[in-house]
Order: C-alpha cells, then structure tokens, then sequence
C-alpha cells in the first residue's frame, strides 16, 4: 500500500492542519483512494470551506420557494401545478485551459443539474468574461468558448435564449464562463438526491467512464500559474449526443416511481455523487468498482472515484425495479448497471478486485469538511465626489464610440452561433432586456436574465453586489414579469487574501439585503473561486440569474421604438453619476470613482410602477437605464426598429445623457396616456420627466442630429470585425 507523503498531500491541495484532521476522522492514516476522495470532497469546490459561513446569512425562503440551496437545482412554483427548475454554474478553469471542451461541458453539467430534478430544460443563458481585446489569447477563447456552448445546447435541443459578454484586462490570465439553465416539471414529480433506507441498489446509468476529468474539481480550488496548460488532461470532453439520450432516459424513468433518489455526476464524479446521496439520506453507500462501465482498460480505484467523466448519472432505486430501469436505458442505448446498495452504516464503503480500498464515514467527507472564517479586510470606500470630465467632448461622437466598444456593441455576432428558438417557445430575439421563453401549451411564460457590473463591484463589492440584483429584478421588471427568484454565480479570486476576502464578506451581504428588499430570494448557486493567474485576481463578479413569471406572453413590453409620434417618459431621478461608468472608462480613458449607489426602496417603487402599466396595457415598450446611461438606452431602442426620436432635454449635458443612476425606466405611450402615467406617478412619488417624441429616423438633441442608420452601423460592427481579424 502507498504510504502518504507530505508531498503527496500537499499535491491533493489539502494543508497539513487537514490532513491532520483527517487522520482524527479516520482513526487511521487514509490510503490513497480515501486521500483522493478527501480531496475532491473538501475542495473549496465541492465544500465551500471559505464561504459557507457567510452564504448561510442569504434570503432562501418565500412563498414561491419549493426546494432551496441544497439540491442540484432550485425550485420556484408557478402556478398550475408548474414549478421552474433552475442554477447557474461555473466552468471558469477548464473553459481557459480548452475553451471549447471547457464550455461545452460546463452546459452539459448545468442541464444535468435540472433533468436530475426531473425537469426538462426549456433555456440556456450565460454569462461570460473575457479579457482585453488586444490580448493575444482573447480572441482565440471568444471563440472555443462561443462555438463550444452552440455546439452542446444546439444539439442538445435546448435554446440558449442571452446572456452576457464583457471584456476587461482583468481576466486576462482567467476567464468566466457562468452557465444557467431553466427546467420545467409538475410540482409532484420533484426528484431529490437524498438516498434515504438500507437495502436498495445503486446504479450507474449514461456514458462509459474515463481517465478524462480527473482531478477537476481540485484544478478549480487553485490558482492558475504559467504551467496551467499542463492542466489540459483535467478537462471533461463531452457529448451532447449521449446527453440527449440520458435527457430522455431520465425522464422516462422518472415516470415510473422506481426511483428514491437520482444524481448527476458532475465535480468529483462518482466520489461527490455517492457521498453527497448517502450524507443527504442518513444512509451509508457501499460500491463494486468492478461493476463500472469502463471506456479504458486497466483502470485504478483512484481514477474510476475521482473521474469526471460526462454524461453520467447515479440513482437508487426501489428494491426489485432494476429490470424496469435497465430496459430503458438500454432502450436508449446507454450503460446501465447496478454497482451498489444504500446501508445503514453512514460509511462510504469503495470495492474493487475484490477487496476493500476505502472505508470512511460519510459525514467526514461533509458536515465535517472544514469552515473557515477567513479574516478579510473590506476595501477604503472610493472618493464620491463627482469625477472630472471634459465638458466640451461632442455628444454624437462619444455616443457613436461608446455602441461600438467591446463591452456595448451588438452580441448579434454571438447569439446568431446559438439556436434561440428550438422548441419554438422563444418570445423575441435575444437582446432585449430580459428573455422569455413561452411555457409549452399556456398563456404564460418565463422570464431570464443575468447580471453583474464587475466594475462597480470592484469599487465597492457591497454597492455593486445590490446593483447585480436590482439590475436583473429591474430588467424582468421591464418586460413585464414578475420577478421570483434568483440563482447566483460568486466568482472571486483567492479568498486567503483578505482582501479578497472581504469582496466576497460585502457581495454576499449586497446580494442578501438586495434580495430581501425586494422579495427576490436565492435558491440555488455556485462559488467559484481562486480566479488568479500568478498572483492577479479578476475583479469580484457575483454574477445574478434571475427568473420572474409573465402572466400574459402577449401583454408584454420590448426595448424598440414601435410607432412615431409617442411620447417618451423617463421613471426615476438622474443625478448624473459618472464614477466607474462606461463613459469615463471609453471617452475619459479612466476607471475611478465610486459605484453607483443604490436605493432599494425605489428600485421596488419605480419597478412595481413600471410593470403596472404593463400588465395593463399602457405601454409596450420600455427599456431599463443601465451601462452607458440614458442616451445609450435611447439609442438601443430607436435602433431595434429603426425609428428615432427628437428629444428636448436640458442641464449638464454629459453627465445626464452618460451617467449610470439606477432605478430608471424609459417608457413611451400615446400623448394622452403618457399624461396619465405622469400623473399616475406623481401621485405614487415617483419621478418622472418628458424627454420628447418618437419620430423621423434620427436621435435630435441639443441642436445635433446623430442618424440611427449610423448609430447601427457603430454598434453592429466590433464583434465581427474583431473574430474576423488575426488569430491571436
């Protein structure tokens, strides 16, 4: 037998005080499968040693919540015996070691998260972060990462409705890749992964396993470095063409009650699914190694528990249901074999050749994985204080540069690489505020959207974690859903930095007080951290997924200009705030000053307005006030129908027309009823302003008139010529 060595340990990315407490747990010193499975189990990954302190303080009740934090998916009711299913993931390391293997994977797990729960997933969204444009390497993952996600989902069947695409010097070196999906189930047929009694068989269902994956989930519990390419091994290769077959297995299956529990073999492979059943279920779990499917001959102990594998599922059934199980999933043409039974011991018991190579209570690969409360240091607050413009720039030329920068030009280039309308539910193209997917077979229909401005949650993770969430409330809000639930995505660098720590201590309570106020809780999630490259973290992205219920798909709101002469009405004050705005960044060239601030109590006030006259008719179009500010959200919706718009605005120019105040809306309706909403809100306290009308095909202000047809040409022309430049 091995004897472990200091080395050896160290290799597994434990510290000695976990080994040493291992050896208390185990009574023993482990052997090297159990040292591997510890491994896996307590990485920051599977465990979330540095942050689940602190998750702990989250909002995850309220009166739409079925299934919380905890599961492989959250579970949101919706009416009519409808639930939605849904979670975002990460697959930050793997997506910039093999972009397009990384990514297609990372979709391939997260639609696994939700069949596992017996939905069928309707959506895919993601978010994605790139580093600088000029980089030599960006250019190349834009497009593993973009072909590597079309690849899976457009097999898969499944629409990938938007999502986000963002450029910064910050991830040069380490890349995002947040994938969410949204399933729909009945609200009685919710499958969990708790494998509760004794005596039930175990069994493996779905692809063959590998020697590819292993380690994959320690690789992403460590920084990267210059020999992070030598990680290529640790990266899953997947197969939406299996997946497709194990999507409909699955649910045939779940149609039958054969099942007491079912789990996706995501991080850690078998290790993390058989544990995580058997602690969920107060059961212990004892596995035949010799049973596996296998792809490779001559397979360890150690590769087969900790191969990551795709394309695989473990689940306990009822005793004597085996033959039923079996005759489907060799129906669709897949592996199936039993390879354990539940006991009552709480043990993890692993068998191969005959022998037993690990034997470890379950409850030390979980409850007694270490939490740390690491010590953090919050950041000085930055200087609120207007910051310095040029109050002489011209308005039409910082407008025309600001559609055609990286960060806010057209994504047409990425999502027309994806199929946005199979299954024929989608409302709309990508590129609105938020998407909607039609629930098969009813007038209603779901709402998507993701969010994060990393920039304001670098100047203050508190303010800039709030803003996320009201962002992604306000951009459901404004197509006229009701917002319900959100999952988040907390991607960070290395949290034994304190500082570091302390954008994750600050997100965290954002997020909580962001989603208390307005009655958005979290109910399902991932932390992704040590996103270094030799020592340099990207900035704190706490990404937001949020879903919201629209009762009436064909009562609902859109960003485009859709008929001239309406009048368009700004909701919500404008200070002007320029700090750690595009703007300063693009035109000024500087990236300072404070984050937005933001009133929670008027983001549900304006909100709630704003939906108001939605759902009742008053207005079809509306446009939330974000990156960029006001005059960009003018801009985007004159272009979307080529319709323009003739504006009488005062005050200080640059600051109004750029700044990125939150809580805004622009709306429009008829002249009579635009009179009605001003009225309407008065009464309501809120703010509003007449801005001027739709009209001709040109944006006219301030005695300039800035043509749509170029404002369009601007703002569709980076992305294609930049993937159409020299490879990198």
């Amino acid at each position: 037998m091995t004897a472990i060595t200091e080395q050896m340990v160290r290799e597994h990315g434990l510290s000695e005080e976990e080994y040493a407490r291992i050896k208390v747990l185990m009574a023993r010193e482990p052997n090297l499968v159990e040292l591997g499975i510890f491994s896996v189990m307590w990485s920051e990954h599977c465990s979330y040693k540095s942050t689940r302190a602190h998750l702990r303080k989250l909002p995850t009740k309220g009166a739409v919540v079925i299934q919380g934090p905890g599961e492989n998916a959250g579970v949101i009711d919706i009416g009519d015996g409808d639930v939605a299913v849904f979670k975002m993931e990460s697959h930050n390391h793997p997506s910039f070691i093999e972009p397009y293997q990384g990514a297609a994977t990372g979709v391939g797990g997260i639609m696994r998260d939700v069949f596992t729960m017996g939905a069928r997933p309707i959506a895919m969204m993601n978010a994605l972060r790139f580093g600088a444009p000029e980089h030599p390497k960006t250019r190349h993952l834009v497009d593993g990462v973009v072909r590597g996600i079309g690849g899976y989902g457009n097999c898969m069947g499944v629409p990938t409705v938007g999502g986000e695409v963002n450029f910064h010097p910050a991830y040069n070196g380490n890349i995002l890749v947040n994938a969410m999906c949204v399933g729909l189930a009945r609200a009685d047929k919710i499958f969990l992964s708790a494998a509760k009694g004794a005596g039930n068989p175990v069994v493996y269902v779905g692809s063959k396993t590998g020697r590819d994956g292993i380690h994959g989930a320690t690789m992403a519990s460590a920084e990267f470095n210059e020999d992070s390419e030598e990680k290529r091994p640790t990266v899953q290769v997947g197969d939406p063409f299996t997946e497709k077959l194990l999507l409909e297995a699955c649910l045939e299956l779940m149609a039958t009650d054969a099942i007491i529990a079912i789990q996706d073999m995501g991080a850690a492979g078998l290790t993390s699914s058989s544990a995580e059943m058997g602690d969920k279920g107060g059961s212990g779990i004892e596995l035949n190694l010799d049973s596996v499917p296998q792809r490779e001959s001559g397979m360890t102990a150690y590769e087969m528990m900790l191969s990551e594998s795709q394309e695989r599922m473990l689940a306990v059934l009822k005793p004597g249901r085996e033959a039923e199980a079996e005759k489907i999933f060799k129906k669709w043409e897949l592996d199936f074999a039993v390879i354990g039974i539940t006991t009552d011991t709480k043990r993890l018991v692993v068998k191969h050749n005959g022998a037993i190579v690990a034997d470890m209570p379950i409850t030390a690969l979980s409850d007694e994985a270490p939490v740390y409360e690491r010590p953090f240091t919050r950041a000085p607050q930055r200087e609120t204080k207007q910051p310095s413009f040029d109050a002489t720039r011209d308005v039409k030329a910082s407008l025309l540069k600001l559609l055609g920068s990286p960060d806010l030009c057209s994504r047409r280039w990425v999502w027309e690489q994806y199929d946005h309308s199979v299954m024929a539910n989608t409302v709309g193209p990508p590129g609105g505020d938020a998407a909607i997917v039609r629930v098969q077979g009813k007038t209603k229909g779901l709402a998507i959207s993701t969010d994060v401005t990393p920039r304001y949650c670098k100047a203050d993770p508190f303010e800039g974690a709030k803003q996320a969430v009201a962002e992604c409330w306000r951009n459901l809000t404004a197509v006229g859903a009701h917002p319900l639930a959100v999952t988040d995505n907390l991607n960070f660098g290395n949290p034994q930095k304190p500082e570091v720590m302390g954008e994750i201590v600050g997100s965290i309570e954002g997020i909580g007080d962001a989603c208390r106020a307005l009655n958005f809780p979290v109910v399902s999630g991932n932390c992704s951290l040590y996103n270094e490259t030799n020592g340099e973290a990207i900035l704190p992205t706490p990404a937001i997924g949020g879903v919201g219920l629209v009762h009436d798909v064909q009562r609902i709101a859109s960003i485009a200009f859709k008929r001239e002469g309406e009048t368009i009405i700004l909701i919500g004050e404008t200070q002007g705030h320029l700090g750690q705005s595009l703007y300063l960044r693009e035109i000024e060239g500087r990236e300072e000053g404070a984050a937005p601030p933001v009133d929670l109590a008027a983001e549900k006030r304006n909100g709630d307005f704003v939906r108001g006259l939605i759902e009742s008719g008053r207005t079809d179009t509306v446009h939330d006030i974000s990156d960029g500010g006001l005059l960009v959200a003018l801009a985007e919706m004159a272009m979307t129908e080529k319709i323009g718009a003739e504006l009488d605005l005062e005050g200080s120019p640059l600051p109004m027309l750029f700044g990125e105040d939150q809580a805004r809306y622009v709306v429009t309706a008829s002249s009579d009823e635009a009179l009605r909403i001003v009225a309407d809100a008065k009464t309501a306290s809120i703010f509003t302003k007449v801005l001027g009308r739709t009209a001709g095909d040109s944006i006219t202000l301030f005695g300039a008139r800035i043509a749509v047809a170029d404002l369009d040409a601007a703002h569709r022309r980076w992305f294609p010529d930049y993937m159409d430049g020299p490879s990198g």
